[in-house]
């Protein structure tokens, strides 16, 4: 007999991010795969298939049918001394690696903004960085000037793979990722300054363009350098293994995400 699919939603900036595990009744954690997908153009995949849990950083569409009972807010996150302007995603990406690392980290979040957020030794927030993404910077140097090319989407890889290209739509793309990484490797020296065993944990969409940079540097090994492509998607699943108590419970399996 076929299990029943769990479901978790972020609703992000540009795309809705899915955790997805099948509940075979076992008792075990099921494995979890994640899908990031543009915003559904139809309402009707989440009343169908209503998530255990959802939260949001970006807009969430009138009449979605998502359940509020099952909506995680700031206050639902554990992290301590979380200001409350804090965006929900910081604060899980932040929770959810301080609890993997056991010690001070730095969670650079590389998506349509690269957040830097640190938390310190006690598990405390302890403050961050905020920046424009590869996209947006990409996107604001073809719109803010008459002779550079509009680059849309995702950055993907960074240009050619040249360190100095020739051509401007990969001087550009060469030009960011290395702004972006070095925004990272600035950040990750400050804090382990402040506290010398901080680690760096990266995530976000850019993050495979990012990691061969900073794995350049050699104070960036694998043992300080992290790489969770799913952090915040993670943290979530932790947070709500369960819908609360009283939220309506997901339908069956259905093959629509």
């Amino acid at each position: 007999m076929p299990g029943r699919q769990l479901r978790w939603l972020l609703i992000g900036n540009s795309r809705w991010h899915w955790a997805l595990a099948e509940a075979d009744g076992s008792g075990t954690d099921p494995a979890l795969r994640f899908l990031h997908l543009p915003p559904p153009s139809s309402p009707l995949t989440a009343v169908v298939d209503p998530p255990l849990a959802w939260a949001a950083v970006g807009p969430v569409p009138p009449q979605t049918g998502l359940p509020a009972a099952t909506r995680l807010a700031l206050e639902d996150v554990p992290l301590a001394d979380a200001p409350p302007w804090l965006g929900i995603d910081r604060a899980l990406a932040a929770w959810w690696a301080a609890r993997l690392t056991g010690g001070p980290v730095l969670v650079a979040d590389a998506g349509t903004v690269l957040s830097l957020t640190r938390v310190d030794g006690s598990g405390r927030f302890a403050g961050g960085r905020l920046m424009a993404g590869a996209a947006l910077q990409l996107g604001a140097m073809g719109s803010g000037t008459q002779a550079l090319p509009c680059l849309e989407g995702a950055m993907g890889i960074a240009g050619s793979g040249e360190a100095w290209p020739r051509a401007t739509d990969a001087a550009m793309r060469t030009g960011v990722a290395e702004g972006l990484a070095a925004a990272v490797l600035e950040a990750g020296r400050q804090a382990r300054a402040l506290e010398a065993g901080c680690r760096i944990l990266l995530t976000g969409g850019d993050g495979p363009t990012l990691l061969p940079l900073l794995r350049r540097s050699p104070q960036l090994g694998e043992d300080v350098l992290l790489h969770r492509p799913d952090l915040c998607l993670e943290a979530l699943v932790a947070l709500r293994p369960h819908p609360p108590v009283g939220a309506a419970q997901a339908r069956p399996r259905s093959s629509r995400i």
